[in-house]
């Protein structure tokens, strides 16, 4: 049977980011017991159909997981474990920010399970950090790494982001060397996507917002990619660098079209070739789990047929810098891809933004400059 990760969605954080259209709440505090119940709740009610299946990952995101009371994620966690199969070398990622974790709490997280610490730093310049809403300093970042690490985490993730307001090249440059000097296992580097009814877009349609220009962009992705790159990080996904032996297992599984269950509000599920996910409302959420009404929550996205999932195995895959491996795509699904989207590729290779040859189709390096328009031809 298909391996299977989960998801859990914590919506609460202390003071939402300017640059976040996550379904998250600061202002929803005296409903947290609540809402921790109900995730407990869907957690049970789930394991009836998916109990019998190995869980090989967890991933517990927000919101900011960390803002809640440790208490809570041991919850969470012993839930899972008690009613779903995890297989003993499963993957059990958290999110924290620092100015929201305390040594208590990290170690409360280390003795449930959690063997992976996700810490969300974006840049190292405080100046930038204020612009961009985050309510830490680099200091506390540093200070909540030390504390990591004196737990016992050896598999550690840090967020930085490139193409902020105001950054110049050399400031993210800055905050890649002082990362890589900490010697994190893998660090995700993600390009600032201004989302509607965002403060920073709001600002941006206001001309309040300066960012770089869409070159200055690119050369910030190409330069911090050398450095990490020499710095030993294996660039394997789009935004995503690690060293040998710390891919992130959930996210990798994703990209590979496998079975993942989500829990709690706005959760994402792709369950044998359906693609649902759990209503928005918080409120509404907790009452339909209270009153036995579960599938209430639940909205269908997509119900794929053979092509869609084609489609889609071909769109995630080309996130990986390795790309594709055709004898994968003709294991799953016996036909090859060259063949049924030969119209696609071919105005894709024409154009330089992709490479294939007799074993693998990849993104070429303009292609990674333009990846969404490689994606689109496969929405």
């Amino acid at each position: 049977m298909d391996k299977l990760g989960i998801y859990v969605h914590i919506p609460f954080c202390a003071k939402k980011c300017y640059y976040c259209d996550f379904i998250s709440y600061d202002d929803e505090c005296e409903i947290i017991e609540e809402y921790i119940q109900s995730l407990v709740k869907e957690i049970k009610i789930k394991s009836k159909d998916f109990g019998k299946r190995q869980i090989y990952t967890i991933y517990i995101g927000g919101g900011t997981p960390s803002f809640l009371d440790s208490k809570y994620i041991v919850q969470i966690i012993n839930a899972i474990k008690e009613n779903y199969k995890i297989n003993i070398k499963a993957e059990i990622t958290i999110e924290v920010n620092p100015g929201t974790v305390t040594k208590i709490k990290l170690q409360d997280y280390k003795n449930c399970g959690v063997n992976r610490i996700s810490i969300g730093l974006q840049s190292t310049n405080n100046e930038i950090l204020k612009q961009i809403g985050r309510i830490h300093t680099y200091e506390n970042f540093l200070e909540t790494y030390k504390l990591t690490r004196e737990v016992g985490f050896n598999n550690i993730n840090v967020d930085l982001m490139l193409a902020l307001p105001n950054q110049t090249i050399g400031q993210l440059e800055e905050s890649i060397h002082e990362v890589i000097k900490l010697q994190p296992e893998h660090i995700s580097l993600y390009s600032l996507i201004l989302e509607e009814n965002t403060k920073l877009f709001l600002d941006y349609e206001q001309r309040k917002l300066n960012l770089p220009s869409d070159e200055e962009e690119r050369a910030m992705y190409w330069r911090t990619k050398r450095i990490l790159e020499e710095a030993g990080y294996s660039h394997y996904e789009i935004s995503n660098f690690a060293k040998m032996g710390y891919k992130s297992i959930h996210n990798t599984n994703c990209w590979e079209q496998k079975s993942y269950l989500g829990i709690g509000i706005a959760a994402h599920s792709y369950i044998e070739n359906i693609r649902y996910s759990n209503i928005i409302e918080i409120k509404e959420y907790i009452k339909n789990i209270k009153n036995g009404k579960i599938e209430e929550n639940k909205i269908i996205q997509e119900i794929q047929n053979t092509y869609t999932m084609q489609k889609e195995f071909i769109m995630l895959g080309l996130r990986k810098i390795e790309g594709i491996k055709i004898s994968d795509f003709k294991n799953k699904f016996v036909q090859n891809p060259i063949y049924i989207f030969r119209k696609e590729f071919d105005e894709l290779v024409e154009n330089e933004l992709i490479l294939i040859d007799e074993n693998v189709i990849k993104l070429t390096n303009k292609g990674i400059d333009f990846a969404n328009i490689v994606w689109e031809k496969f929405v």
